[in-house]
């Protein structure tokens, strides 16, 4: 595999001044940027831009995109970003199943894979499954591209830093495995890095677009929360934050697979296995209506498998309790929505190679 050490590298990337080209370069598009103008954006000087912009050339990650007319003197060649000259792969380990996709330099996925997965199956054949799938989409990459390293995303808690998890609901027996350094190892030292699946989902709606802070609910075979705020993903001192389905509503209420009682994350799975999608979609608005008078966030965006099955009873009953919340504080409403799409938390996961390239939080 075509690993960090040809074409671009990640290393040389993160400087904070060529982050700085590399996300208006990007930004721009097929049409273009010129020199001038990216000095004028960054607050570089010139000579810094054309430093920059000539070792991007050299590494493939820009190239011209033509010539602009200009207000005096002589045309102004404009540079483009070259999206195929670096990719990231990005794994999704569910419970159940493992999602990983291919994606360029401008997030857009080149390759898919999915196959069941058992995460109780042991470190030495999940890491040979992951192996096996990021070495098939590594066979996928274009002539001169590169890889830029790994993202995974799967149920916490984790330490995102150190890329170990800890006791995965279900999974003790992960609690304490160095999952980025063992598969980094495993791949030929391509650069890993391990994150929740929420905050791979979190990431990605932030890097696409969605402003301000939210919170990203995920119901699939667990429940778990992304939080974004200011614009950037919350993971706390210790990485742990976003624990969303072990707070306790209902004292002594059933037993949750964390070993405490009574956790929303129970009692909406619990509704859900019952078939009252109505009534773990309430349970699911209490939880998010905790967050929302906690961290005074702007929306609550609600996805994952089992909300996907049912996405208006869901939103609908989400959407009641946080109405009826704002009616007795006469507080502002706060919107809900649903994100779609069964390869979120994979692209997500390549996200957080891809966003640090470009000056984003990753």
């Amino acid at each position: 595999m075509r690993g960090a050490g040809g074409g671009a590298n990640l290393l040389a990337l993160r400087s904070h001044n060529t982050a700085l080209v590399l996300d208006l370069l990007r930004t721009a598009g097929a049409e273009g940027i010129s020199r001038l103008e990216l000095a004028e954006r960054t607050g570089l000087t010139p000579q810094a831009v054309s430093k920059i912009t000539a070792r991007l050339r050299e590494e493939g990650l820009a190239a011209e995109a033509g010539r602009r007319a200009s207000t005096g003197g002589k045309p102004r060649t404009v540079l483009r970003l070259v999206p195929e000259a670096g990719h990231a792969v990005g794994v999704h380990l569910d419970r159940d199943e493992l999602r990983a996709v291919l994606v360029d330099l401008d997030g857009t996925v080149v390759a898919r894979r999915h196959t069941p997965l058992d995460l109780g199956a042991g470190a030495e054949a999940v890491l040979t499954r992951v192996a096996s799938v990021v070495e098939e989409l590594g066979a996928d990459l274009p002539g001169g591209g590169s890889l830029l390293g790994v993202g995974v995303a799967l149920p916490g808690p984790l330490d995102h830093r150190r890329g170990m998890l800890h006791r995965v609901t279900g999974f003790p027996e992960w609690d304490g495995f160095p999952l980025r350094d063992a598969l980094s190892e495993r791949l030929g030292s391509v650069p890993v890095v391990v994150d929740k699946d929420t905050n791979a989902v979190a990431l990605g709606l932030a890097v696409g677009g969605e402003g301000g802070s939210f919170a990203y609910l995920h119901l699939g075979t667990g429940l778990g929360a992304g939080l974004v705020i200011g614009g950037s993903v919350h993971r706390g001192p210790r990485t742990g934050a976003g624990e969303f389905g072990h707070q306790v509503v209902q004292l002594d209420g059933p037993p949750c697979g964390c070993g405490d009682r009574g956790c929303v994350e129970a009692l909406c799975l619990a509704a859900v296995a019952r078939g009252e999608t109505a009534e773990a979609a309430r349970v699911l608005g209490t939880g998010a209506a905790n967050l929302v008078g906690l961290l005074d966030i702007d929306r609550v965006l609600v996805g994952g498998r089992t909300v996907e099955g049912s996405p208006e009873v869901f939103v609908s009953g989400v959407r009641g309790v946080l109405e009826a919340r704002a009616r007795r504080t006469g507080e502002r409403g706060v919107g809900v929505a649903v994100v779609c799409g069964e390869g979120r938390v994979a692209e997500g996961a390549a996200q957080l190679v891809l966003a640090p390239v470009f000056g984003q939080d990753g």
